[in-house]
C-alpha cells in the first residue's frame, strides 16, 4: 500500500503517508525502529515506484477522504524505509504539488550531504531530520548506519540544508534507556543553536522496537535534555513527542486531562501549574490525585520542580 491515512500528528496534523520504499530498505538500522529490523541496507539512490503510480494511488485516498469530509494538514513521505534513497522523489514532488495540499517528509537526513537529495527536500513545505547523535560512537551505536556514511558530512549537510530551506524545518532526537548520554545534550543543543530548526522533537520510542532490550529513556533523562535544548533554542521551539497525538494545548475544561496533555508536550514548572489551577478555579489537590495515580511525575532540575505526563510506555 502505497498511500495510507490520513493519520492524526503532532508535528503534521492531519497527514496522509506516502510509502515510496518497500520494507525495509535503508541506510540506517536504529536499535529502536518500530517497522522492525532493515532488510537491507543501501546507501545509492534507485527507482523504487512509478511516480504516476504513486501520484495515481494518493489522488484516490485525497478523493475517499475529502469525500469524507476529512481534512488534510500534509501529504507526508513517511515509508518503511529512508525516503531519499529514492531516486524519484522530485519528481513525486512536483506531481503531488498539483493537489494543492502542502507536502512533507520525515528523514533520517543521512543523504542530505549530497546536493541531489537537498534539491529534492527544497521542494517540499516541512522537513524533519532525524538528530540523535553529533558524536560518532552514540550514533554508531543507537543509528547503526551504513559503514559508508559519514556522521561529519551528513552534519555539514544538514547546516547546508537549513542555510537554504525556507519551509518548516524541524529535528527529532530520539532517547533510549541504557544509553550514556554524557554531556552529549550539550553537543546536540550546540549543533541546534546552529541549525535554527523551527521546533526540536525530543522522543522515546512508543512501539515495540527492533531490538529487544531497547527501553524508552527515564523522565528524567528526556527532561534534562528539554532543558538543555530550551537553553540553546528557546522553551517555545522545543517539544515532546511522547506518544500522545492529538490537539495537546486544546483547552477542554477537563483540568485532569487538559494538564496531562500540556504535560505531554512541555513540563511544567511547579508556578505554571499552580497559575494554570488558578485560572481553571481548581486547588493543588488535582495534582497530588494524578501523582498518586501514577500519571504525573514530579522532577527536579537546576533547582526548580517540574510536572511531566509519565511515559505511557514506561507504565
Amino acid at each position: 500500500m502505497i498511500a495510507f491515512g490520513p493519520v492524526p500528528s503532532r508535528r503534521l496534523g492531519r497527514s496522509l503517508g506516502v510509502n515510496n520504499i518497500p520494507d525495509k530498505i535503508c541506510t540506517y538500522a536504529c536499535v529502536y525502529c518500530q517497522i522492525g529490523k532493515t532488510l537491507r541496507m543501501e546507501i545509492e539512490r534507485r527507482p523504487f515506484y512509478r511516480p504516476e503510480l504513486i501520484f495515481r494511488e494518493v489522488s484516490e485516498k485525497v478523493e475517499e477522504a475529502t469525500g469524507r469530509g476529512e481534512g488534510i494538514d500534509y501529504i507526508t513521505f513517511v515509508p518503511d524505509g529512508e525516503p531519499t534513497l529514492d531516486a524519484n522523489l522530485g519528481r513525486e514532488i512536483d506531481l503531488l504539488g498539483q493537489l494543492g495540499i502542502k507536502l512533507a517528509t520525515l528523514t533520517n537526513a543521512s543523504l542530505i550531504w549530497r546536493e541531489d537529495v537537498r534539491e529534492d527536500l527544497l521542494k517540499l513545505d516541512l522537513v524533519s531530520l532525524k538528530l540523535d547523535a553529533v558524536s560518532e560512537a552514540l550514533w554508531k551505536k543507537v543509528d547503526r548506519p551504513h559503514k559508508s556514511l559519514s556522521l561529519e558530512k551528513i552534519l555539514d549537510g544538514m547546516l547546508d540544508f537549513g542555510r537554504e530551506f525556507n519551509g518548516k524545518l524541524v529535528t527529532e532526537t530520539m532517547l533510549i534507556d541504557d544509553v550514556d548520554y554524557g554531556g552529549e545534550f550539550e553537543r546536540i543543543a550546540d549543533f541546534l543553536k546552529e541549525l535554527k530548526p523551527d521546533k526540536a522533537y525530543i522522543a522515546v520510542p512508543t512501539r515495540p522496537p527492533a531490538e529487544r532490550w531497547v527501553k524508552p529513556a527515564v523522565e528524567e533523562t528526556v527532561n534534562h535534555a528539554f532543558q538543555t535544548f530550551a537553553e540553546s533554542l528557546g522553551e517555545e521551539h522545543v517539544e515532546y513527542l511522547i506518544g500522545y497525538e492529538g490537539n495537546a494545548f486544546a483547552y477542554t475544561g477537563n483540568v485532569e486531562e487538559d494538564l496531562l496533555s500540556i504535560t505531554a508536550v512541555h513540563p511544567m514548572r511547579e508556578e505554571a501549574v499552580r497559575e494554570f489551577l488558578r485560572k481553571a478555579n481548581a486547588d493543588w489537590d488535582v495534582v497530588e490525585g494524578l501523582l498518586a495515580r501514577g500519571r504525573l511525575i514530579e522532577l527536579e532540575y537546576g533547582g526548580r520542580r517540574f510536572y511531566m505526563r509519565k511515559l505511557k510506555s514506561r507504565e
